[in-house]
């Protein structure tokens, strides 16, 4: 899997991600950051280079969050519904990469972030897109989901999203959306895509990203 949002391939890889891709796509000044399942804290050298006046994060695997305290101002470990009700402050911008789709209850996260969330705060996500056609192919043709290892059906996903999905759910749990962007297409996809006038993208994306905007 390649392109502007990739997902990685390995385990270290995905924890110690950069995500510069995504960063740039943040509208400034970023403010104070939330990185919510910040990894080894990857985002905090395009995020500091974006100017970020304070990055916090949470992540629950211990060991990348050990890391991720070389690089943010300061990390919590655990769950992210339970360190969430920790925080004594508020952030500007705040990042859910690659973390939806391992949570039990999104819906419950989402909804918390606001009690977070400073005055018109940005809350920028990403998550595959379960809508990708090598999904269709391998349930109908192979007769296999295709779970693996990493990448865009790893095997600790719990929850799947279209791009239509994803947009409802920040809808309803209080994050108007704004705007949702995909990474490059390869080329054999933007054949396709100006071929089908459009229809076809979004069987191409490999990973939606997602920003909203509290409205109050």
């Amino acid at each position: 899997m390649a392109g502007l949002l990739d997902l990685g391939t390995k385990p270290g890889g995905y924890f110690d991600q950069q995500r510069a891709e995504l960063v740039r796509l943040l509208p400034r000044p970023l403010g104070r950051v939330l990185d919510v399942g910040c990894g080894a804290g990857g985002t905090a050298v395009p995020l500091r280079a974006a100017g970020a006046e304070r990055l916090v994060g949470i992540e629950l695997d211990p060991e990348a969050a050990e890391r991720a305290r070389a690089e943010l101002d300061a990390v919590y470990t655990g769950l992210a519904e339970e360190q969430l009700s920790r925080l004594d402050e508020r952030f500007d911008t705040i990042l859910c990469y690659d973390l939806l789709e391992h949570l039990y209850d999104p819906s419950a996260v989402l909804r918390a972030l606001r009690d977070v969330a400073a005055e018109r705060a940005r809350l920028h996500v990403s998550v595959p897109n379960a809508r990708h056609w090598t999904l269709a192919r391998d349930l109908v043709v192979r007769g296999t989901f295709g779970y693996a290892e990493a990448g865009h059906r790893d095997k600790t996903h719990l929850r799947w999203f279209t791009r239509r999905d994803v947009v409802e759910l920040l809808e309803e749990t209080g994050w108007p959306v704004v705007a949702v962007r995909h990474g490059e297409l390869r080329p054999v996809s933007r054949l396709a895509a100006r071929l089908t006038r459009g229809l076809s993208v979004e069987l191409l994306v490999y990973q939606w990203a997602a920003l909203a905007q509290r409205d109050s």
